[in-house]
């Protein structure tokens, strides 16, 4: 291969030296003359440059009609070793321009020990408590970055929710309109579609689907791009029964419903119309879900109402305000502040802990109004016992009438015609059979055991 150049004002002196080539195709060089040329200008001041082979720099260009030089023959072998390297080397001296090629350069050997051996991975039973793995996807993966310990907890979910809607750029006035002008398109051929009193030209089908999916395409835009206001507003609202992420959510529903609702011809911002959507939204779910016993969110918002009226009275007061002051800010009778302010009142849990260590619970200072104290269930007892030994005394009639007309065998005390019907008679031979029972127990030689128990 010959190559020519030619140069107006040759340098003083000129160096172009090749690059080491690569591990598998290292070259020698083998030398041959090139050919010499006279210059017919050599004034310029001497000058030096090196440019890489391997890595493509440019030699600077030498000008025409100066000097003509030939390079013929480089010829470059690749050894077997692979180990070797050429240097190129064009200098101008005087009034001649000389090409060299230099020496080949051999690459030290390099201790094999210095070099830390491979070793497998530990499994992740084999992990330590501060040990872990790192599960990442791409940038426009559906689910954030999770950190997943071997014997942890995951990573933060607030954190990776707001490190996932942080990489959406926030919109300006302009961008917001042009989104909603697709959106607004995007509805009007989604109708068109599924409108079955409007026929849709064939040709125009595939258009319609476009506008319509482009329209879904904006929705999804403006949604994530307004997701840290839901984020803004829903930080007001923490401490009141409901968790972080459970406000973010249904506020998220809230900006859904502006998104849909949202009027670009008013010229105001589209956050300025969405944060009413948005609180909306956190508050109506609050009403439903904050509390054990849900209240109904006309009277949520008396209570809210009455709260902060309550608090702005302690301020200006310096002590707490009587229901009758409270009614007459409220614009209330007494009675009703005191009945909203029972319905404002949080329930507390019986297992609730008591004491410095906690060894009771709330429950424990309670009486259960049902329960059976010990020693009326034994004087109880023993009332029955006597009674059926006094009713043993009696006919086996008139035992069986005194216990139905009292309810002394079910608990049920039935009429005179019922138990007539059980025992074939009238309901006055009943109350015959009746009077002369009650005659006996009365007798002091039955009624005397039992007198005790009437104290």
């Amino acid at each position: 291969m010959a190559k020519k150049a030619s140069a107006k004002k040759a340098p003083a002196r000129l160096q172009a030296v090749d690059a080491d080539a690569s591990a598998t195709t290292k070259a020698a060089a083998k030398k041959r003359p090139a050919k010499k040329a006279p210059a017919k200008k050599a004034a310029a001041p001497q000058a030096k440059a090196t440019a890489a082979k391997g890595d493509g720099a440019e030699v600077p260009e030498l000008k025409p009609d100066a000097v003509d030089l030939v390079v013929e023959d480089i010829e470059l072998d690749t050894d077997d070793d692979g180990n070797g390297a050429t240097s190129v080397e064009v200098a101008v001296d005087g009034d001649e321009v000389v090409v060299k090629v230099g020496k080949k350069r051999t690459l030290d050997d390099v201790d094999e020990s210095t070099f830390e051996p491979a070793t497998e991975a530990k499994l992740e039973g084999e992990l330590t408590e501060d040990q872990g793995f790192t599960l990442s996807e791409a940038d426009d993966a559906d689910e954030p970055e999770q950190q997943v310990m071997a014997a942890g907890a995951t990573a933060d979910p607030v954190k990776d929710y707001l490190k996932q809607i942080g990489k959406v750029a926030l919109l300006n006035a302009e961008q917001e309109v042009e989104l909603a002008k697709r959106i607004e398109a995007g509805l009007f051929a989604d109708e068109m579609l599924n409108d079955d009193a409007v026929t849709v030209e064939r040709s125009d089908l595939d258009d319609y689907e476009w506008i319509a999916e482009d329209g879904r395409r904006a929705k999804n835009h403006l949604l994530e791009a307004n997701l840290r206001l839901v984020v803004s507003l829903a930080k007001r609202y923490t401490g009141r029964g409901m968790l972080f992420l459970d406000l973010i959510q249904e506020g998220n529903l809230g900006l859904i419903r502006a998104v849909e609702k949202f009027d670009y011809t008013k010229g105001y911002k589209f956050s300025t119309y969405a944060t009413w959507w948005i609180r909306q939204a956190i508050t109506r779910a609050m009403a439903d879900q904050a509390r054990t016993i849900r209240i109904p969110v006309h009277m949520v918002e008396v209570i809210n109402k009455l709260a902060r009226v309550q608090r702005q009275m302690l301020q200006d007061l310096g002590r707490e305000p009587t229901p009758e002051e409270l009614a007459k800010e409220l614009d209330m009778t007494p009675e009703k502040v005191v009945e909203v302010q029972k319905y404002g009142r949080e329930p507390i849990s019986l297992h609730t802990p008591l004491g410095e260590d906690g060894d009771s619970e709330f429950g424990d200072l309670i009486e259960d109004s049902e329960a059976v104290v010990p020693a009326d269930a034994v004087s109880f007892t023993l009332l029955q016992e006597q009674l059926h030994d006094v009713l043993d005394t009696l006919s086996e009639r008139e035992a069986g009438v005194v216990s139905m007309r009292f309810g002394l065998t079910d608990g049920q005390p039935k009429t005179l015609d019922e138990i007539g019907k059980v025992y074939g008679v009238t309901r006055e031979r009943i109350r015959q059979i009746e009077s002369k029972t009650m005659s006996k127990l009365r007798h002091p030689s039955r009624s005397q055991v039992l007198r005790d128990y009437l104290d």
